[in-house]
């Protein structure tokens, strides 16, 4: 049942301030998922940002996003489970999240994203960040991995991107990277916000 799996994520949160999760959803979810994002038809070169400004940024990003949006398909499927956890969420902790936002994320052979945080201290709108893997047989020498640290740059955990493993956090306490990938690598990356959608 979801209400297990948000008690779960919600309790780690708690505890940890992450948690990795294998085989999280539905395999068949990822799997679908991943078919879609194949298409690429409407990914674009995906920025960074500083304090006021969106930009390119080669030397430190090289992945490609697509926004998700509800389609009545896999896309609704995977938005709904992420809007039943802010939900969720909100009723335990309190977390004032008013919406979800989440992209597609392919980085071909050789792309990486080197080490950020999603959110800076005292600068509130991401609070809780999600990656969600759809990548079926990935081994280690593929590369790729998401590497999570923690605040003070210990490196907490490496996150093969197997499909199916759903990653959680809070934004701004755990910098973590991509490591380059050496074959196409597929994931959704998401933000539970709480500031006014656009």
């Amino acid at each position: 049942m979801q209400t297990n799996l948000y008690t779960k994520i919600t309790d780690a949160l708690v505890d940890d301030g992450y948690i990795i999760i294998q085989n999280a959803l539905q395999p068949s979810l990822a799997s679908s998922l991943k078919s879609y994002a194949k298409n690429e038809t409407n990914f674009k070169p995906a920025g960074i940002s500083g304090k006021s400004d969106l930009h390119l940024d080669a030397t430190r990003r090289r992945d490609k996003i697509q926004w998700l949006e509800h389609d009545a398909k896999t896309q609704s499927e995977f938005l709904d489970f992420a809007d039943g956890l802010r939900e969720h969420l909100n009723r335990e902790l309190y977390l004032g999240l008013s919406y979800y936002e989440s992209h597609f994320a392919i980085y071909d052979e050789g792309n990486f994203y080197e080490k950020h945080l999603d959110s800076f201290k005292n600068f509130k709108n991401r609070v809780v960040t999600t990656v969600y893997f759809l990548n079926e047989e990935w081994t280690d020498e593929d590369g790729g991995a998401l590497v999570v640290y923690d605040a003070k740059d210990n490196l907490l955990a490496k996150v093969e991107p197997q499909a199916n493993t759903l990653v959680v956090f809070m934004s701004e306490n755990f910098p973590h990277e991509v490591l380059p990938t050496k074959k196409k690598r597929y994931s959704i990356a998401g933000w539970f916000r709480i500031d006014k959608h656009d």
